[in-house]
């Protein structure tokens, strides 16, 4: 979440690939990966609606989570707003963390919208899967905040970068581009 800290409305809702992603539309998403993963396949409600989860899907279509021909919860609408957004992954994320504290690791659960012979799990595969889709999702967030505005690196307080000023960031990047056209041209 702290790729959006310092960007304006605009920089974190407007998407950045063929597919839309954007910063926003990401968070919202893991926010609705959590929230269904921890909750539902465990039997252990979340107690609070999700607007854009509509109250008559389907156990069976969750996976496929969109309505009008737009995915739902990989962007945010103009009426849903940043602090909606992210402080409900913050109680969507609590409550994850609630579930993972309270059910041992073979803790059985059910995902009704996996193929048949996946569908019963254990919470310790949940949270592999979990944690592979978040990390999945960081790394999208990771190419788009660079994108905006050339904020790169780990985490807050650690880029995990070279150490590096603008022209060897450039010189870097020209050697890059030198060799894959070499590359091309031979």
């Amino acid at each position: 979440m702290w790729k959006l800290d310092g960007l304006g409305e605009y920089d974190i809702r407007r998407p950045f690939t063929p597919t839309g992603t954007n910063l926003l539309g990401l968070v919202k998403h893991a926010a609705t990966n959590e929230l269904f993963y921890f909750s539902d396949v465990f039997g252990r409600p979340f107690g609070e609606k999700v607007p854009w989860i509509p109250d008559d899907l389907d156990e069976a279509t969750i996976g496929d989570l969109s309505a009008d021909g737009q995915v739902v919860d990989l962007w945010a609408t103009a009426d849903e707003s940043r602090e909606q957004i992210t402080s409900l992954y913050r109680r969507v994320w609590a409550h994850s963390d609630e579930t993972i504290d309270k059910l041992r690791l073979d803790a059985p659960g059910y995902v009704p919208w996996w193929r048949s012979e996946e569908r019963n799990v254990t919470l310790h595969q949940i949270m592999i899967f979990v944690v592979s889709e978040t990390d999945r999702h960081a790394g999208h967030a990771d190419i788009v905040r660079e994108m905006i505005d050339g904020a790169a690196g780990l985490n807050e307080t650690s880029t995990n970068l070279p150490d590096a000023d603008a022209a060897w960031w450039l010189a870097y990047v020209a050697k890059l581009e030198q060799t894959a056209k070499a590359v091309t041209e031979s």
